[in-house]
């Protein structure tokens, strides 16, 4: 036994409570051994025995007990209370574990910040405020440290998350032998002086928004091509209108004589001179008269169908020679009409 003899752990909790604790596996193997304290001086000290003991194992470990002034005296017993294995004199006030700091408050200005709390009745000269900081882009914590009670940084991006903590802690050694702190504040999360609930929240939004400013993009791309499409399709009925199919305008010469001209002509010759003569405009037919008369008047020939006169038709006085002559003419023959004279091969037909 004696004092400093083992080692102890002792922790004054903002100089309300204190708690000492020491190894009793391996101190004190197989026995249980009971705590007594007093805060007395002199001859004169009352001994109190524990009430709140640390357990480890069902073995006392520890004790909890109030704090009542500032030297205090502690012994380690036996179970019985008889036989003393250890004891020590020390300053409570050398031993203080701060409160965390309470009513935390940050003020923005651009790119500063000022965090506060309020300050202790007692000692506050004894404490320094820590505070750290990171960004969702930081590993680590970044540390500053002030005098209690407000503490000032710049230089945060007004576009980034960050995570802010705040503690106080004991100054060494001019009042604590031992470098304690108190426990950290409730961890706050500030955007640009917004506070948020927490810097994950940033993360669904900016998904939200990208996935929002890209449907609105395709749905915008896609109506410009729809509109590009239309106009497109009316130039292009404009500069290029679509050829007609043969098929529809002549479905009888494909279907009824497979696609032969002469056999189709020779049947539908009365149907076309009909539809030329009703639908003939009105400036043709006084041209034909016109060129008649001219006809009559300057020549005094024949019908219309005597103007043009093949020297193979001519010569047979065959009606049949005459109409092939009519659809075949003769290489480089020359025929009249209406006072010119037109130059004919084989490959051209006429049709009176």
């Amino acid at each position: 036994g004696g004092e400093d003899a083992i080692n102890t752990t002792i922790i004054n909790f903002n100089n309300e409570k204190i708690q000492i604790t020491w190894a009793t596996r391996e101190l004190f193997p197989n026995e249980n051994v009971s705590f007594f304290y007093t805060f007395g001086e002199g001859k004169n000290k009352v001994w109190k025995p524990c009430t709140t003991y640390l357990l480890d194992q069902d073995y006392n470990s520890g004790c909890l007990f109030k704090t009542e002034g500032p030297t205090l005296t502690i012994s380690i017993r036996n179970s019985n209370g008889s036989d003393e294995l250890f004891y020590k004199n020390l300053k409570a006030d050398f031993y203080i574990k701060p409160s965390p700091p309470e009513n935390v408050t940050f003020f923005w200005k651009e790119d500063t910040v000022t965090v506060s709390c309020n300050k202790p009745e007692r000692n506050a000269w004894c404490l320094s405020l820590e505070l750290q900081y990171k960004s969702k882009f930081d590993k680590e914590w970044q540390s500053r440290t002030s005098k209690c009670c407000s503490i000032g940084e710049q230089g945060f991006d007004p576009r980034k998350c960050y995570s802010f903590r705040v503690r106080l802690r004991r100054l060494v050694p001019q009042c604590n032998v031992v470098k304690y702190s108190s426990d950290w504040a409730a961890e706050t999360f500030w955007m640009n002086g917004t506070l948020l609930d927490s810097c994950d929240d940033i993360t669904p939004q900016s998904k939200t928004v990208i996935i929002l400013s890209c449907s609105l993009a395709v749905l915008l791309m896609m109506l410009i091509l729809l509109i590009l499409l239309c106009k497109w399709q009316r130039v292009q009925m404009s500069v290029l209108p679509a050829i007609p199919d043969p098929k529809y305008p002549f479905a009888d010469l494909f279907n009824d004589h497979n696609g032969n001209l002469q056999e189709w002509l020779d049947k539908n010759d009365h149907v076309v001179l009909q539809t030329k003569l009703e639908y003939e405009e009105p400036e043709s037919i006084t041209e034909a008269e016109s060129q008649q008369e001219d006809g009559k008047n300057s020549d005094k020939q024949g019908p219309l169908e005597k103007i043009f006169t093949f020297s193979g038709a001519a010569e047979n006085n065959d009606g049949k020679a005459a109409e092939i002559a009519c659809l075949i003419p003769a290489p480089n023959t020359t025929a009249p009409f209406a006072g010119f004279h037109i130059l004919m091969n084989d490959d051209m037909y006429v049709m009176l």
